[in-house]
């Protein structure tokens, strides 16, 4: 099942994340396990596969990171269950360098360090949409499915630094 034509969407990375929201209310609305409770158990089966196909598609769809691995997936590439390794060794030595300063500044538990180094991979993120954009865009899978990774890393990096900062907030 295509989740773009679930929701009767476009197949595009930059989605209209209020019409998705709109359509998966109408979507919960119409297929609910609770409108089929007095139906034929293979009806109440069905409508409870559409609600599940519903979520998974909502989840799929309405954050820019899985939508594009979703795009991805459309055109075989799974991002989440490949063995692909990421041949840029710039990036790979990038990536190196910022986990050591990340770990530097928890060491020095550096409160203004950690909020620069946050506003900075923010902005790396940020750079990267734009180009996965672009690259999804253009049909180009293969680059995109590598910004794709690249953003991956960034994501789970800020997520890192995020529980950092909240740590040293608690205490």
């Amino acid at each position: 099942m295509n989740f773009f034509t679930l929701f009767d969407l476009p197949e595009s990375f930059t989605l209209d994340t209020s019409s998705l929201a709109e359509r998966y209310q109408a979507l919960q609305r119409r297929y609910h396990p609770d409108n089929f409770a007095t139906q034929p158990e293979a009806e109440r089966l069905q409508a409870l596969t559409t609600a599940a196909n519903i979520n998974q598609g909502y989840q799929a769809l309405r954050k820019p990171l899985p939508r594009a691995e979703y795009i991805l997936s459309l055109h075989g590439f799974d991002i989440n269950n490949e063995q692909h390794t990421m041949h840029d060794t710039e990036f790979l030595m990038a990536q190196l360098t910022l986990r050591e300063t990340l770990e530097t500044i928890e060491q020095q538990q550096d409160g203004e360090a950690l909020t620069r180094f946050l506003g900075d991979i923010k902005q790396q993120h940020k750079s990267l949409m734009s180009v996965v954009a672009q690259q999804l865009a253009d049909q180009q899978w293969p680059q995109a499915a590598d910004t794709v990774r690249k953003l991956r890393f960034f994501t789970r990096l800020a997520e890192h630094a995020e529980a950092l900062e909240e740590k040293w907030l608690d205490f």
